[in-house]
């Protein structure tokens, strides 16, 4: 039994545990259609209980863990299996209970994400710069960065911040000590490393032309959105009549759309509709639990006939 499951699974999968079966009580809440699914909002609506509140932002990294936030996390978990209860009771009352339990049984046997292509892309502030040398500075610094984390047991943004690295792939420092001179990097911990991350940005700046990375990154599905109506109507007017059948459907049975239909199995269906016509099977497929098919299949099956 978790509270958002996905993050806590990770974590378990990491020192070999694996449920059997688990319910995530945020997952229950969205489907039972309440309007707060955190731990505290469901504890207060469906027990009537206030759990204590003062370390939910904090670094939950830090070794050792004081007493106080041991404490604190095991006062979350000790009314999980009453919440649970609750919970299972009011979907069964909305007819939602295998739903439920389809999503849960997804969840625990998704295993883990794909890994990204290029996950130094997610760095913050990476919007800024727009020559491939820079974006090979900031790639170079991420890896190393990534690099001293995981041999320190440590998260990353605590070893150097994303947007000291932003800030340095800008200034293109010429020489460690120029480095040494931007802000973060004047700090006593970073001045010990000023040597490795030098040698990080050094390394970018010998790069080959062919050996940068490009401008955008590598395609994945369709394009954005917006780019839609003026590329693709038929998909634009596809995905709008998409959306307004499950926004309906959703306000009806009271369940967030994203639920009903996870957004980018939507989004990659309007875009290459099942040249058989077989709306069930491309849902099935794409991931969509047999609940989700059975809602959805007919809904959408006039859906993806709509033109631009």
């Amino acid at each position: 039994m978790l509270h958002a499951a996905n993050q806590d699974l990770a974590c378990l999968a990491e020192v070999g545990l694996v449920p059997s079966a688990l319910f995530d009580t945020e997952l229950a809440g969205r489907l039972a259609g309440l309007p707060r699914v955190g731990l505290g909002p469901l504890v207060e609506q469906l027990l009537g209980l206030s759990l204590e509140k003062g370390h939910g932002a904090a670094d939950w990294s830090r070794r050792p863990l004081p007493e106080d936030w041991l404490v604190y996390a095991a006062l979350d978990v000790e009314v999980l299996v009453e919440l649970r209860d609750v919970l299972a009771g009011l979907l069964a009352e909305q007819g939602k209970l295998e739903w439920a339990m389809q999503e849960f049984e997804a969840v625990r046997t998704a295993g883990p994400p794909r890994p990204r292509a290029e996950p130094w892309r997610r760095t913050s502030g990476l919007h800024k710069l727009r020559k491939p040398r820079a974006l090979a500075a900031v790639r170079a610094l991420w890896e190393a960065r990534d690099r001293l984390a995981a041999e320190r047991d440590i998260a990353p943004g605590r070893v150097l911040p994303d947007a000291a690295i932003v800030e340095a792939a800008v200034a293109a420092p010429e020489s460690a000590r120029d480095l040494a001179a931007l802000p973060v990097f004047r700090g006593r911990s970073q001045r010990r490393l000023t040597a490795y991350w030098y040698a990080a940005l050094a390394e970018a700046a010998g790069l080959d032309a062919a050996e940068l990375p490009k401008i955008a990154p590598p395609a994945e599905g369709p394009p954005p959105v917006a780019r839609w109506a003026d590329r693709e109507p038929d998909a634009a007017a596809r995905l709008a009549a998409a959306r307004t059948a499950i926004a309906a459907l959703g306000e009806e049975r009271s369940v967030p759309v994203e639920n009903l239909l996870q957004p980018d199995l939507l989004r990659r269906l309007c875009w290459s509709p099942p040249a058989d016509g077989d709306v069930a099977g491309a849902l099935r497929t794409g991931g969509a639990r047999p609940w989700q098919i059975d809602l959805l299949a007919p809904l959408l099956e006039p859906a993806l006939q709509a033109r631009g």
